[in-house]
């Protein structure tokens, strides 16, 4: 296999990044808060449990700019298996620091992307969850950001919705702001 950049492999997801940080510009405190049901999380819980959630994951594989991030974070809670997780309640559900955490953890995807080549997704990590140990692939894991992202971008797309907001790039553009390169005719 050639080496490339992680970028070409998963070209897009900087278009998928830029998509959920406009649908989240526009909003208003209000907006944020919505809850459509008691057991759903608030469009505000569900871009921070996607922030957080590409923090410890891409944290366990040491990606670029991951331990500078961490650092930022005032609490941690550690699981039954001895994995740490972002204790998500630390991060403030503020506009302007969901947008900062959306911005830095984006930020880092995109150091990762930029920075590893294919060669690094081979690479592997020993992870316990619910008492079984797994040896997990970096392909495997950045592979679950990149869904963990789209689905809870879903999620959101469905909270901003059933208030009668249109979040037009996550919706009808399938989360895509940035076009392919145009054909000169």
């Amino acid at each position: 296999m050639n080496s490339q950049s992680l970028q070409h492999i998963f070209e897009g997801w900087d278009g998928y990044q830029k998509s959920l940080v406009s649908a989240v510009s526009d909003l208003t405190e209000e907006q944020l808060a919505f809850r459509p049901a008691p057991e759903v999380r608030t469009a505000a819980e569900i871009v921070r449990h996607l922030s957080s959630g590409r923090l410890t994951w891409l944290l366990r594989i040491e990606a670029p700019g991951s331990e500078e991030l961490a650092n930022k974070v005032e609490e941690w809670h550690t699981d039954a298996d001895g994995a740490r997780h972002v204790k998500e309640e630390s991060i403030s559900l503020e506009k302007e620091s969901l947008l900062e955490w959306l911005k830095e953890s984006g930020a880092m995807v995109q150091s990762m992307l930029d920075q590893w080549t294919t060669e690094e997704l081979a690479q592997s990590y020993r992870h316990k969850f619910r008492g079984t140990t797994y040896q997990v692939s970096f392909q495997w894991t950045i592979f679950r950001i990149l869904l963990h992202d789209v689905h809870h971008g879903g999620q959101l797309s469905l909270a901003l919705e059933m208030q009668g907001i249109v979040p037009l790039e996550l919706g009808w553009l399938g989360g895509h702001l940035t076009e392919p390169p145009r054909v000169e005719q």
